[in-house]
Order: C-alpha cells, then structure tokens, then sequence
C-alpha cells in the first residue's frame, strides 16, 4: 500500500482533548466565582462588624476627631507676707507653640521653617520633639517651642495659623517676684514642668507644657497655690481650629498663701548681714518666734534672683548661679551644717543640771587649760574659779570639759561628767541630728556623733578627747543654723521642741482664711523648768556682763550665748579658721522671739553678736517707737 506524500498525511489528535480543556476552565471558573463570593461575604461581614456591632467605638472616634477636650489651667495663688505685702504676681505672657497631632509629614518642614523665621526657634529641636510628641498619648497639648513672644511677633504668628496647621499662639501665666533677691530662700520659683515630673503628676492633671513650684514655698504648697483645672470642649476643624465651643468647666483659682515672714524685718536683716560679711562665703541671720515656732525672717547669703530662673530662664545668669563657690542657690540656714562652738553648751548645760551633774552652785576652776595624757585642752583664757552662771556667762571650756567627760587624774575620778552617751541623747531630744520638719524642701539632718557614728564613719574608737569637744560644740557635731535656732526656742519657752514654719495661713480669693498652719511641738525636751530657768538666768548674765555683751539691745534686757567654732585645716602655725556664732532671745522675762546668727569666718562676740544686736534693736525698736507714738 502506498501512503500518501508527507505533507499531505492527516496529523494524529486525541478525541478527548476539547472535552478536557473545557472542563478545567470551567473548575476554574468555580473556584473563581467561590473566591469572590467568600471576599464580599468577608467584606459584607466586616462592614456588617464595623456599622452594627462597634458602630459607637467608631462613632466616638469620629467624634474625637471633631470635638476636642481643651484643658483651662486655674491662676496660681498669690503669696503675702504677714502684714499684707504682696510677693509674687501672675503675669500674662504670649509663646508659640504647636499642636503636633495637627501637624501632617508632609506640612512638618514647612511649619518648623516658619516657626524658626519668625520666633528664632531652633529648627532640628522643634522637627525632633514634634515627631517625638506626636507618638505620645499626649499629642493634643500645644509644644511650647518659644516663649515671651513680643506683641508684634505673636500678631504675626496668630495670621499664620489659618495656613499653618498646628501653630498656636499660647497665652501663659508666668510667675515674677517683685521682692527678687530678699526673699528668694522662702519663696523659691515656679518653672516648667520637665519629662520625669509629668510622668509622676500627669494623673493629677499636669500637662505637657505646665509650670509647678521648684523650691521654696512654690514647692512646698504647690497642691494649695495651683489650683484646679478646668476645660472646654470645643469643635474643631480640618485643620486643627477651633470652631466653637460646646461646654466648659471653669478652673477654681489656686488658694493664696499667708508667711509668718515679716518683709520689713526681712529686709533690715540682708542689710545688716551683708554689711558684716567681711571676708565669709556664707551668712546666716533668721528669728524665730518662740511661742508659735513661726519664722519672721531668715536671711541666706548670698542669695539669687528667683525671677532669673522662671520662664524664661536667663541663661546668662546661670554659669553665676550654679558656680559659684558660695553657692547662692543653697539655703544655708537649713541645707548646710557647721560645728556650732559655744553655742552648744545650751545643750551640753541643761544634759548637766537634769542629770545631776552640775547644780547651778558647782564650781570648777580654769587655769587655762586641763592635760589628759599627753593632751591638752586649751580654754580661751584662764578664767579661775567659776560657779555655773559663770560657765555659761564667760563660756569657759574647761568648765563644759568637766560637764561633758568628767576629769580624772592618777587615775582617781575627781569630776564625773556627762559622758558621751547622755550627751548624744539629749542633743537629739533638742532635735539635733535629724530635720525639724520646717515646710521648705532641702533640709540637712546634721550630725549628733557618738562612738557606734565614729566606728562606722571613721573606722575610729570613741576617746575622752572627743567627748570633750562634743560637749564644746567641736569635733564631728555638726548642725544647720535652723536647728540651733530651734535649741534656743526652745530653752526660751520652757522645752518645746517647735516645728518651725514659713506658712501661717491660707486664704481663698475672697480674703476668707480656709486654713491655719498650728503652732506644732515635734517633742518636749527631758529638762525639768528650773533646770531651764537656771540656763536662762546663764544666758542673761553672758549678754549683760559675759562673753554676749555686743548682742545686747538698748530697747529690751536679751539672754544669749557666743561660739567661735574651729574648721577646716590648721595653717602653718597650727591655727585654724573659725565660723562666728551668736543665739540668744528677748525679752529675757517673757521670751517673744529667738535669733541665730552665722558667719562663716570670724567670731562670736566680734563678728555675729552685733549682727544680732541690730537684729533686736530693730525688731523691739519698731515696737518702741510705736507704743511711743514715733518711728524707728
């Protein structure tokens, strides 16, 4: 059989080749059509979710993208002093700022461009804490990125913030002191809130850009002189403006603040301070009144303008302030301490008499100097022979030697004193070595050593050299002027251990007192009256004929006691730099007010006792001449 020619043979295809073609497209088309059925029945149902089972959380979110929660701070309360002089003042100040939840990418340059045209803001800080603030739950409070904006630049910004989104023009209420310098110490500074106290406040209400009290009475009756906050809940627009107004809750003032400070006082005080610096760092002058525990005046210098450190913060004031090595931005009068010399005895006198250890007729002698061993204590002048009165009145330091450790010699005891452990027991029942819980931030606890203190602190065995120098105020005692203040109150009005305080009372808008800070007794000291009274009587004879004569006053009879108190390391022939102390109170027969007066160099009587004399004159001066009819 022939076959035909090649390319005229039939080609070879399977019957079942179409069929099968047909048969996957059409499964495909199934699974297709499945597909599509199942995504709209997914989307059916996620829209079904979204309208009907959380139609509200997607309601409210809406809702908070028109309406908007817009806190209204409260003003903060005033401070006076206690005649009525009025210390602070709120003052209203325009910044720029900028809501970040309002600003989008891609606006971000062109905001933080004009920002920095036309306040001088820095541009990188501003783009970063925008971004920054924008990730935080917090992203609606206004970033403060420039502050005290003149009236022409803050017109200028407000035209801006139709085409700006984001921009705000903020008025804020800045605190200024008119006082400055004079009453820094007691009243300290308001400043803006930073990152670690609005993560420890925010649940109170601080915001973002919110100003609290940093030191001083700002601190301490922060939750009285802020306030409470209000707000209004406004309609905004696309871009981040208000459109009205839909509620509001009105913010109740801050509550204003009454000091037992006494301005007038005050200021005689840093004049006559300042005027007998001499060569000291640091001085010390403050009054207490012995009945209540209120403080009149208490004067640190050098001190600081408070009004550098409010917003804004003069920075080219601060290199000064934190610098210098006198340290004018520390209270000394409570936040430092010092050996207290002489002054001590008051403490070391009163331990003696109660115990038993001296009557007010023991008599011991001063040759000038007692020798233990191989050393010798040295008095300040070989005094002679002198009753307890004397002690006190000369301040003799063999005399408090003998109170403090006893004398002994060949081994046989001839005068039992004190001894270490008593001493220190009664010097913490005067409230030395811990604070005196005075309302201001910053308080030192001091020192009250004792031989368990000299182990741990020194690595060092407690001897009878250290228990005489503790018992003349020397060695390793250490006290704030506050706390020796509060020892004479204290041996004025019979033993009270007050709690001193710069707060007398609280006032609300209307001149209604909602507040009274009580006279508060932190503890009674382990003294019997007459034992006291005799201590007194010590002191009285030390301003009238003794070692306090240049604190005496010419308008009323005073009681006091000197200290000159070593420091430091010797110089080359063996002499060491002293700190000048002087304490005392008046009236004599019915005790009113005690003062304190610290130096850092010189000496008691020399240096601090007319410092304090012109303290009192002019504190019972002002009384004389006002029951006379005249003027100081």
């Amino acid at each position: 059989m022939q076959l035909p020619p090649a390319n005229q043979r039939r080609r070879w295809r399977s019957r079942t080749r179409e069929p099968k073609q047909a048969e996957t497209f059409q499964q495909r088309f199934v699974i297709l059509k499945a597909l599509i059925i199942v995504l709209f029945g997914a989307l059916a149902l996620q829209l079904a979710r979204m309208q009907i089972v959380e139609h509200q959380e997607y309601a409210a979110r809406a809702e908070r993208n028109r309406l908007r929660v817009v806190p209204e701070l409260p003003a903060r309360g005033l401070i006076y002093d206690r005649n009525g002089v009025q210390l602070v003042q709120n003052v209203p100040i325009f910044s720029a700022g900028v809501v970040p939840a309002d600003v989008p990418a891609e606006a971000l340059l062109p905001v933080v461009a004009e920002l920095q045209r036309l306040t001088g803001a820095e541009p990188a800080e501003v783009a970063t804490a925008i971004v920054e603030a924008q990730k935080s739950d917090d992203p609606f409070t206004p970033l403060i990125v420039k502050t005290n904006l003149d009236d022409e630049t803050a017109f200028r910004l407000r035209e801006r913030q139709a085409r700006l989104p984001g921009i705000r023009v903020v008025v804020e209420s800045i605190r200024q002191y008119p006082a400055g310098a004079l009453a820094s110490h007691y009243l300290g500074y308001v400043g803006r809130i930073d990152a670690e106290e609005h993560a420890e406040l925010r649940d109170q209400g601080y915001l973002l850009n919110d100003r609290l009290g940093k030191t001083g009475a700002e601190y301490s009756y922060e939750a009285t002189l802020r306030g409470t906050p209000g707000y209004r809940q406004v309609e905004i627009d696309a871009a981040g403006q208000e459109i009205r107004t839909l509620s509001s809750y009105e913010p109740r003032p801050g509550g204003n603040l009454v000091l037992s400070l006494d301005f007038d006082l005050q200021r005689r005080v840093t004049e006559v301070l300042q005027e007998s610096l001499g060569r000291s760092l640091n001085g010390v002058a403050a009054v207490m009144d012995v009945r209540t525990g209120e403080l009149l005046s208490m004067v640190s210098l050098p001190a600081y303008d408070n009004n550098a450190l409010t917003e804004p913060v003069a920075q080219e004031a601060l290199p000064g302030l934190l610098n210098n090595p006198a340290k004018p931005l520390v209270n000394h009068a409570l936040a430092e301490v010092y050996p207290p010399g002489s002054t001590f005895k008051l403490v070391t006198g009163t331990a003696a008499l109660q115990e038993g250890v001296a009557s007010p007729s023991t008599r011991i002698t001063s040759l000038g100097s007692i020798t233990v061993g191989n050393h010798i204590f040295r008095d300040w002048s070989a005094l002679g022979t002198l009753d307890f009165y004397g002690g006190v009145s000369m301040s003799s330091d063999v005399y408090f030697y003998y109170l403090a450790g006893g004398y002994a010699q060949g081994g046989q005891q001839l005068f039992r004193g004190l001894g270490v452990e008593r001493l220190a027991r009664y010097a913490r029942e005067y409230g030395l070595g811990a604070p005196t819980g005075i309302d201001l931030p910053g308080e030192a606890a001091g020192i009250v050593p004792d031989p368990e203190w000299e182990r741990e602190n020194r690595d060092d065995v407690w001897t009878i050299g250290d228990t005489y120098h503790f018992g003349i105020g020397q060695g390793y005692l250490a006290v704030t002027p506050l706390q020796l203040l509060r020892v004479t109150a204290a041996v004025a009005n019979g033993g009270d251990v007050l709690v001193p305080h710069v707060a007398r009372e609280v006032v609300d808008s209307n001149g209604v007192v909602v507040r009274r800070i009580e006279r508060e007794v932190a503890r009674r000291v382990n003294v019997a009256s007459e034992n006291l009274a005799v201590m007194r009587e010590g002191m009285r004879r030390a301003a009238a004929s003794g070692t306090a004569t240049s604190g005496a006053s010419q308008f009323v009879e005073i009681a006091a006691k000197t200290g000159t108190a070593e420091f430091g390391p010797p110089d080359a022939e063996g002499d060491y730099e002293t700190h000048a102390w002087y304490t005392g109170f008046a009236p004599y027969d019915n005790p009113e007010t005690a003062v304190v007066v610290f130096l850092q160099t010189g000496r008691g009587a020399a240096d601090a006792g007319p410092v304090a004399r012109q303290i009192f004159d002019y504190y019972f001066g002002r009384q004389h001449f006002a029951q006379e009819g005249g003027t100081p």
